[in-house]
């Protein structure tokens, strides 16, 4: 079967996006569980150990508090609290922290830092899986063990206001509850209104004994504007004064009954110094915790300095503060300091529960867990503590008991930190099995595509395609058995749940034919190959013709970056690969111009060159070129045509253009600073979007969109043009509505709304642009000769997404989309035209340079860094769809920019014929090996140090930018298909 290369490469891209989507199912693990699964049976608890006697504590100990409050506020930071901030803006709290009956600690989150997973660690003890960052979006019900469930079957009452995934996690745990949406970013306000507004009502009522209050604004106010807005200041302020509200009415009741409160400060995550969060940096990681609480007594002039705690030791400390059983699945500790004011005995009973519960956990994970450091030292306190019960019940006071149950006591708290570190660090089971299934597919398409270059990239650009020969072949049906065969012999003996194994039976065959069948035709391309004994080429229509230098930096460029992504430095730090591969091709560029214009191919002086005025010629597509080596062809042609001379400024403009871009690319490195090992230091980004900078980013804003419409309304229809302009003044007065610009007879930012109605308006004029290129679109296709209805078109299109990218950009990022237009129409101009780059080549520079701008606005492979904000323009709820997509064309707003221009470029070439199925192959074929290479990486680094922090947030940020790919390569091949109709 013959098929276009692009049409082929979309195909096989779409196979891939399926192999991924195995891989990354089977390759994020679930986390370290208990045998012991969900339903929350009673069980008894483990009595105190005895030495030669029987012991009569055989049941759990009494709870130490009445009342308990929960007061979480979203991505509270713990410098917002211990920092200079706190002792601005939340002067009750920091008198609780200093002077107060409270501890203070420093919780150390695990990433991923986002809502879900950490309010899973908070109540469960466990640590999430990082794929709960994709289900954060849609939090399912919790069936782990957790304190809420434990709180619920012991028939306590727990209110809940807030964070709705609260009511998602615990669908029918809360006697009475308010929810608010968690996604509505640009709401910093009502959100905490609609929590705050219940108290009164509930802390006089006193019918409950366990109350949750989740506030939200903070949180918003980081996303929107950043950890050091003014608004940051005012919340805290807000949340001080909550917390006051809460501890005075808890002491009033203490009075009537017989045992103290407990209020529960903490955070779910920080903020990262561009106020987003999900990494692994430090302003993520920390969090404040303090407990409050009157049995918590402070000597005159004790000061006590935050500790460091794990996160997830509040679970066991909140069951046995309320008298609970500790959840299975926790690998936290007791935050020893809540009880250390107890009598010994209970001191030890609740650290023997503790180590008891972390023991098991450890035996059911672990095969070799008698040789765990923290088992034996579980195994030496436990011996202890039976000595120290013998010797309790004999003759309960005396100097010996006391120090002996200090011995002990340190014991047990060494092996409660040892085995709560054996098991945070203990790596779950991978699922082996589907990963391997997922990657066989990747690999496999890979290879088919890198066999199927010689034939793709010929002049008519299509490719035999061995569909029949292998479902019709022995080898087919061998390879189908076999790997049935191994699925039946896998799925029945595992001995832990498998996604694979899992898929019903007609899906499961699908993917083993379908991995027969790209065996078979890989077989198939080999085997035609060796018969005709021809090897890939640079140029396959022409074997003859050689590789330049700009060829040659393409190859190494794109092996150099993958073998890169092996160091985890290389992936955290990978904008500095894209900075200087875009940098060296400026510079391979110039020499390249430079040698054109003062040399003649036989190294004679040349004194100018030619460039095309038009489209036409600017692409000599592979399939029309003839001769021997057509590049050195085009380059005679190129030196020798000298009937029309370059104007003075055209001249200049062509020798300068390497130059210029290389200097834009500077100052755009220089906007903003990501990464890890750099992010912290300031930046221009950071310096305008500051709040005494207002009036020079409001400058900046206005003239980066006066350069986008000067840029894109030159190949835009009247109308378009009209709507363009429209657009982006709504985008300024949508900006100026938000508080991040002013107008200029605007002195402040007082009258600050969420920009709904100007957000809207811009959309109007996007879908209207949109409407009109995709009409053109269509109509060339019924009026094929005229072929500038299709080249206006895709203009249009690409001019609406260039609108949509200016209005979801925040301000001090337009600049980026002003430059990336500069580049595109210097390049476009100066460089493509009079070089008569292939189209190979000149895909391979879009694919780079939109690399580039992925990481010039601030992006980088750290999870914080995706702007969830831009999901919310326009919106006022939270629409699942629209902010999801929105979201991620504000994250990839730069690749997907700069691929629409590749289709437009070539698509208005007239004589292309080939050239965008040509693109389509290099796209594709540029994109897949990353990605294959890197599942490969991945599988063999997955017990690295930094597996979780470092690489599986590349790998999902892999998956997503396959995706992207998989989306070009369907617009390529659709606007190639309307190109054939019309040839």
């Amino acid at each position: 079967m013959r098929l276009g290369s692009g049409t082929f490469a979309a195909c096989c891209v779409a196979i891939e996006v399926l192999g991924v989507a195995v891989f990354l199912r089977g390759f994020f693990p679930a986390p370290v569980r208990s045998s012991a699964r969900t339903e929350h049976r009673a069980e008894p608890p483990v009595p105190e150990p005895s030495a030669g006697s029987s012991s009569n504590w055989t049941k759990l100990p009494p709870p130490l508090f009445s009342k308990v409050v929960i007061v979480l506020i979203d991505a509270l930071r713990d410098d917002f609290v211990f920092g200079s901030k706190g002792v601005k803006f939340m002067p009750y709290t920091t008198y609780l922290v200093e002077k107060g009956a409270s501890h203070s600690f420093v919780a150390e989150a695990k990433p991923p830092t986002v809502t879900m997973p950490r309010i899973k660690a908070l109540m469960t003890g466990s640590l999430p899986g990082f794929v709960d960052v994709v289900r954060n979006l849609n939090s399912p019900a919790l069936l782990e063990d957790n304190v809420i469930g434990q709180a619920k079957a012991a028939g306590k009452r727990i209110f809940f206001y807030g964070d709705e995934t609260w009511i998602k996690l615990f669908p029918k745990h809360f006697i009475e509850y308010d929810g608010t949406t968690s996604f509505f970013v640009s709401d910093y306000t009502e959100v905490d209104n609609n929590v705050t507004r219940h108290l009164d009502k509930v802390l006089k009522r006193g019918d409950w004994d366990m109350l949750i209050l989740h506030y939200l604004g903070l949180d918003h106010i980081g996303h929107v504007s950043g950890p050091h807005s003014p608004l940051i200041g005012r919340k805290l302020s807000e949340m001080d004064s909550v917390l006051m509200r809460i501890h005075t009415a808890l002491l009033s009741k203490e009075r009537e009954t017989l045992l103290p409160n407990l209020l529960v400060l903490c955070g779910d995550h920080g903020m990262s110094e561009t106020g987003s969060h999900g990494a692994s940096s430090t302003e993520e990681v920390n969090t404040p915790l303090i407990l409050i609480s009157s049995a918590f007594e402070r000597k005159p002039g004790d000061m006590r300095h935050p500790k460091r705690v794990q996160q997830t030791d509040l679970a066991a400390t909140l069951a046995i503060g309320l008298g609970l059983p500790i959840p299975k699945d926790s690998v936290g500790s007791l935050i020893f300091p809540v009880v250390e004011g107890k009598p010994m005995r209970e001191q030890l009973r609740f650290l023997h529960l503790n180590t008891v519960q972390l023991s098991k956990l450890l035996q059911e994970n672990v095969p070799s867990y008698e040789k765990d450091p923290g088992f034996e030292q579980f195994k030496v306190s436990e011996k202890m503590h039976g000595n120290w019960i013998k010797l309790y019940l004999e003759e309960n006071n005396s100097e010996v008991l006391f120090n002996l149950g200090t011995k002990v006591l340190r014991q047990y708290l060494i092996a409660l930190k040892t085995l709560s570190l054996s098991l945070s660090t203990q790596v779950a089971q991978y699922d082996i099995y589907s990963m391997m299934v997922g990657t066989a597919v990747v690999l496999e398409v890979l290879t088919l595509l890198l066999l199927s270059i010689p034939q793709a990239l010929r002049r008519k650009a299509e490719l035999d395609v061995p569909l029949s020969s292998p479902v019709f072949s022995l080898f087919f049906y061998l390879m189908f058995l076999v790997l049935s065969a191994i699925h039946i012999i896998v799925c029945t003996s595992a001995e832990s749940s498998c996604y694979f194994c899992g898929l019903p039976w007609l899906a499961a065959c699908g993917v083993m034919a379908l991995i027969s069948a790209l065996l078979c035709a890989i077989m198939s391309v080999l085997t035609k190959m060796f018969v005709r004994g021809s090897l890939p080429s640079k140029n396959p229509a022409h074997p003859n013709s050689g590789w330049s230098e700009l060829d040659l930096l393409m190859v190494f460029g794109t092996v150099g970056h993958v073998l890169s992504l092996g160091a985890s430095s290389f992936v955290e730090e990978e904008h500095q690969t894209w900075y200087f591969l875009v940098n060296t091709l400026c510079l391979a560029l110039s020499q390249e111009i430079y040698r054109s214009y003062f040399l003649r191919d036989d190294g004679e002086p040349q004194c100018c060159f030619h460039v095309e005025q038009g489209f036409a010629g600017a692409i000599p597509a592979l399939q029309d070129r003839t001769g021997c080596d057509t590049r050195e062809q085009d380059r005679v042609h190129m030196s020798s045509s000298l009937s029309e001379v370059l104007r003075g400024c055209e001249k200049w403009m062509v020798l300068a253009s390497p130059w210029l871009i290389l200097a834009c690319c500077r100052l755009l490195r220089s906007l903003n600073q990501t990464g890890v090992q750099w992010a912290h230091r300031p930046d221009l980004g950071h310096w305008l979007t500051s709040s005494d900078h207002k009036a020079e980013l409001s400058v900046l804003a206005a003239l980066s969109l006066l350069v986008t419409f000067t840029l894109v309304q030159r190949g835009c229809s009247p109308v378009s043009k009209a709507a363009l302009a429209l657009g982006l003044l709504g985008v300024y007065c949508y900006r100026a509505a938000i508080g991040n610009v002013l107008f200029p007879w605007q002195q402040d930012n007082r009258d600050i709304s969420k920009g709904i109605i100007e957000a809207r308006f811009v959309y109007v004029f996007i879908l209207g642009i949109l409407f009109t290129g995709t009409k053109d679109l269509l109509k060339s296709q019924v009026i094929a000769a005229d072929f500038k209805i299709k080249t206006v078109g895709l203009w249009e299109i690409y001019s609406g997404l260039v609108l949509l990218a200016a209005l979801l950009f925040r301000p001090h990022n337009l600049p980026v989309l002003a430059f990336s237009l500069l580049i595109q129409t210097v390049m476009t101009k100066f460089i493509w035209k009079p070089l008569r780059h292939d189209a190979a080549e000149i895909t391979v520079m879009h694919y780079w340079f939109g690399q580039a701008f992925f990481y010039f606005q601030g992006n980088s492979n750290n999870i914080a860094t995706v702007d969830i904000s831009a999901g919310f323009v326009g919106l006022d709820t939270y629409v699942e769809i629209p902010a999801m997509f929105l979201t991620a064309f504000g994250t990839y707003a730069g690749p997907v920019l700069w691929a629409s221009h590749l289709v437009h470029f070539l698509s208005s070439e007239a004589s292309s014929g080939s050239a965008l199925r040509h693109a389509c192959f290099c796209y594709a074929l540029i994109g897949s090996i990353p990605v294959s290479a890197y599942i490969i990486l991945v599988t063999s680094l997955r017990y690295h140090l930094f597996i979780w922090s470092v690489f599986s947030p590349k790998l999902l940020y892999e998956g997503m930018r396959l995706l992207v790919t998989a989306a070009v390569c369907a617009f390529c091949t659709a606007m190639d298909q309307t190109s054939r109709t019309k040839a």
